[in-house]
């Protein structure tokens, strides 16, 4: 028997991204939050523009309560 060294080479491969998909997960996921804030702030703003428009349109009513109280006292005074 002779020696003859065996000799074996290990080579390793590391596959190493760029960065590339992480930049665009963030991205997607800064998209889908700016969205859905979005989305939240125009149905808010929807909900404060019906509260507006009930608000005056009670306001209207109790003015047009207050006149017609005030047109059925003027009449009474007028009759006596």
């Amino acid at each position: 028997m002779a020696d003859n060294p065996r000799h074996t080479t290990t080579v390793v491969e590391e596959r190493r991204g760029g960065g590339t998909s992480i930049i665009l997960a963030v991205a997607v996921l800064i998209a889908v939050v700016a969205g859905i804030y979005l989305f939240s702030q125009s149905t808010t703003s929807e909900a404060r523009k019906d509260n507006a428009v009930e608000n005056a349109a009670n306001s209207v009513g109790n003015a047009a309560d207050k006149a017609g109280d005030a047109a059925q006292d003027a009449a009474k005074n007028a009759g006596n």
